[in-house]
């Protein structure tokens, strides 16, 4: 018979707690002691007895980058990867599982879910925040009056920037506990207070913060829909109108993981609300004018999508090394040479274009796209209602006309007709 040969060694995540080696599994300690390589970091690695005699070999920073490296590096030895707590929710497990085919995962209680349990909290009712490495910024998009957040921390100053987040955004009243060392001997509910009495001084940097979330009397209602109140926007008159705005993103029908390209971004109304629909939702949105630009990064960070990517530049040259989209919003610039077709060639088959115009010109270059295209020609109207004398009456805005499409692999019948 023909020898098998050898599987190659399995890379084995182990998570740990703040409990250390007295809370590792059986399983867990066996793979740790035979492991000829331990990765992790500085904190983690500590918490191993002198048994474990295996290289320890802490994280680099940044970490992203230096995974592939010493995975390569140490290949074909007994690697054992130690990480807090469960590793495959917002830990280390997401950047191994996209470098490895094989990956044996050991788990260990999360601090969220440690958290939970101490809280009272069903957990299939709190949204979970990290704030470690990313802006504290996006917390804000999660904020809706009764709602129960657990945030992980950066550090021991996370709590207070937290609490300064919520008064700043209108939410004073919610009520922050902060729990240290959870599942640890040294486990502690240290500080709680309303966002608007914070004084606690920072404590230990092993922390996740508890928010039970009310909104201050007379603060903006933002809601969890797309059509938010034209006035959570800073403006100069360049922003697609709440209405509109929330039918074009009906239209656009953002989903999970989705890519927009925002062309012609004004305010960026459109991108932020396309990214406020769930947290892995993506955007880039094109704005020629650099002041526009800067508000549009204020008006991100102020909603909660920090991480909105601005071009300055103007289209089609600014589209030329952006990411393939899932869909396309053009808003402004529609007679730009070219414009539509580079956003056409750009969308794979299943993507979506929608265009808003309201002047004629504009508006027989979308006539053309359909003819060409096929999709589906809508004009919006919206009035408001206005005091006229001593009565009131209609003001009639601008109507809207929209072209919406979604690209086949096929050619569109009816469409060059």
């Amino acid at each position: 018979m023909t020898p098998v040969p050898p599987s190659p060694p399995v890379v084995t995540l182990v998570g740990i707690g703040a409990d250390g080696w007295a809370g590792v599994s059986g399983t867990a300690r066996a793979v740790l002691r035979d492991a000829e390589i331990v990765i992790g970091g500085p904190r983690q690695l500590d918490l191993l007895p002198g048994e474990c005699d295996g290289r320890r070999v802490p994280w680099p920073t940044p970490l992203r980058p230096a995974v592939a490296r010493l995975l390569a590096e140490h290949a074909g030895r007994r690697i054992a990867v130690l990480a807090s707590g469960d590793p495959m929710f917002h830990g280390i497990g997401r950047a191994l599982a996209e470098e490895l085919a094989a990956l044996r995962v050991l788990p260990h209680p999360s601090s969220v879910s440690y958290a939970a349990a101490r809280l009272g909290w069903p957990l299939e009712d709190v949204a979970v925040v990290s704030l470690v490495g990313r802006p504290a910024a996006r917390l804000a998009a999660e904020l809706h009056d009764g709602r129960r957040l657990l945030v992980l921390s950066v550090d021991a100053t996370t709590p207070g920037v937290i609490a300064a987040l919520l008064r700043d955004r209108g939410f004073g009243p919610s009520r922050l506990r902060v729990l240290e060392q959870l599942g640890g001997p040294a486990e502690n509910t240290r500080a709680e207070a309303t966002a608007d009495d914070w004084r606690h001084p920072p404590g230990d940097p092993l922390n996740i913060v508890a928010v039970e979330c009310r909104r201050a009397p007379g603060a903006l209602r933002l809601g969890a829909v797309p059509g938010l109140p034209d006035h959570a926007y800073e403006h100069d008159g360049q922003l697609t109108k709440r209405h509109v705005r929330a039918a074009t993103l009906a239209a656009l029908a953002p989903a999970p993981g989705e890519l927009l390209w925002d062309i012609g971004g004004g305010s960026g109304s459109i991108a932020i609300e396309w990214m406020r629909t769930h947290p892995s939702c993506r955007a880039v949105t094109v704005e020629r004018d650099p002041a526009r630009a800067e508000r549009i990064t204020r008006n991100a960070e102020r909603l909660g999508v920090p991480a909105l990517r601005v071009v300055v530049g103007a289209a089609p040259g600014a589209l030329a090394e952006l990411p393939s989209p899932d869909a396309v919003f053009i808003g402004g610039g529609l007679t730009a040479p070219d414009i539509v077709d580079t956003c056409w060639q750009a969308l794979d088959a299943g993507g979506r274009l929608v265009a808003n115009t309201v002047t004629l010109e504009s508006e027989a270059l979308l006539a053309d796209a359909r003819r060409r295209h096929g999709g589906e020609l809508v004009r919006l109207s919206v009035a408001h209602a206005v005091p006229v004398g001593g009565f009131t009456g209609w003001r009639q805005a601008m109507p809207v006309t929209q072209w919406t499409v979604q690209k086949t692999a096929e050619p569109v019948p009816g469409a060059d007709r």
